[in-house]
């Protein structure tokens, strides 16, 4: 009898152990290699909303329906940011207080370069275009050479100054920049031979209008633009784009506004 109880007490304590056994380590195989439902991802996670839109597109809610500068969101003032769309269809980009088009870098009455910016003398880029450009000039006996190009931004101030006192703001503003608004400022536009508007009628303004495009400028302030750009008609202002951008505009017959889709106004 007692064999028998003693037996059976044995097998109830061996099932005991093997059913706690095995859910011990079922608790373990848990712990072990799933996570919380706190923290644990999905097998498949959605893709991230800002990497899934380009940086270079603008977002739906920052694209404005004019050539107007819309607010853009915040973010790191170190990063290039869209803030917005032009007329045409153009990314407007700004990078530490410098405004882009698709690349290019532009400086007229709406859009301006911080008084610090100083390139110190023509980009290199555009010294070299210039180069090319006198050297295929003189091949066919032209003399095409620069009477100014860079001006820092305290220069610009002197002139404008010194226009307005002489002719008033209203008239020194159809031909002269106000500080931070020239294109001298950025080392990419040069004054050629004469501030003359006769210069047109030269060998040279009838060359340089016709093959500027060549080597990357464009004439910058064309004939009968100047509701468009701002500024009257300046034949011997010539403006570095770069081969690919100055043909398009030149073949275009359109000023570099009415190009890119974009205004030339002071705020004030």
């Amino acid at each position: 009898m007692n064999k028998r109880l003693i037996a059976a007490l044995g097998v109830g304590i061996l099932l005991l152990n093997l059913t706690g056994c095995s859910w011990i380590r079922t608790y373990f195989r848990l712990d072990d290699y799933t996570a919380p439902a706190s923290t644990q991802a999905p097998e498949t996670a959605p893709a991230s909303t800002e990497a899934a839109v380009p940086r270079t597109v603008a977002p739906e809610a920052t694209r404005p329906s004019s050539s107007e500068i819309v607010s853009a969101p915040q973010g790191d003032p170190d990063e290039p940011r869209v803030v917005g769309i032009t007329a045409n269809g153009y990314q407007i980009v700004e990078d530490h207080g410098l405004t882009y088009v698709n690349g290019v870098l532009i400086v007229n009455k709406t859009y301006s370069v911080p008084a610090g910016y100083s390139p110190g003398d023509l980009t290199p880029e555009c010294a070299e275009a210039f180069a090319r450009l006198r050297t295929a000039a003189a091949a066919e006996g032209l003399n095409i050479f620069l009477l100014s190009g860079y001006r820092s931004y305290e220069t610009q101030t002197n002139l404008y100054n010194r226009y307005c006192a002489q002719d008033g703001r209203a008239a020194a503003d159809t031909y002269s920049a106000r500080p931070g608004h020239s294109e001298h400022q950025t080392g990419l536009a040069i004054d050629v031979n004469s501030l003359s508007h006769t210069f047109a009628d030269t060998p040279e303004g009838k060359w340089l209008a016709e093959n500027a495009h060549r080597f990357g400028f464009i004439i910058r302030y064309a004939y009968a633009k100047e509701s468009v750009t701002g500024y009257a008609y300046e034949p011997w202002h010539i403006r570095y784009l770069g081969e690919g951008w100055a043909q398009a505009v030149y073949e275009s017959g359109l000023c570099l506004e009415e190009f890119f889709g974009i205004t030339s106004a002071y705020a004030d």
